[in-house]
């Protein structure tokens, strides 16, 4: 796969979060894709929970926007793989909180991503953001609701 490759997937992607449009994402993923957050240490996995996740990022996150972006090889979490890879910056709000981040895409063969690593700062807004989304994960009956006083 090609740099340019990479990025044209990197920029299909970033049109899309951008203009919020979950549709356009459905055909970025593999079926098998892993979301690794940085609030969870198992990845969620396959494409509609991670469709469902991005659902409730995209209605969590305010003034979202990609600030930056990189693009070459990295290797994956699953299999350690040297795969085409981008990382686009962001920066956002939740609640009030800024909040800087990165996107790391590990890309198919395909140009599809296969692999997706978020990594956030500083840590009150990662503790701020994994509450929000799991709160919107909970009320979409994607996970569980967290019993009560949690």
């Amino acid at each position: 796969m090609t740099a340019n490759r990479v990025a044209a997937t990197a920029d299909r992607f970033r049109a899309a979060v951008e203009k919020r449009e979950l549709a356009a994402l459905e055909e970025l993923f593999t079926p098998d894709i892993r979301f690794y957050s940085p609030v969870k240490f198992r990845p969620f996995e396959g494409r509609e929970m991670v469709l469902g996740l991005f659902g409730v990022l995209l209605r969590t996150f305010e003034d979202f926007r990609y600030v930056g972006s990189f693009d070459g090889t990295s290797q994956t979490s699953a299999d350690g793989a040297e795969t085409p890879s981008a990382v686009l910056l962001f920066r956002a709000t939740v609640d009030g909180k800024e909040i800087h981040g990165i996107d790391l895409l590990h890309v198919d063969e395909d140009g599809r991503i296969k692999e997706f690593t978020v990594m956030v700062r500083p840590q009150s807004a990662v503790e701020h953001l994994g509450k929000a989304v799991y709160a919107g994960l909970a009320a979409d009956g994607l996970v569980p609701p967290l019993p009560e006083g949690q």
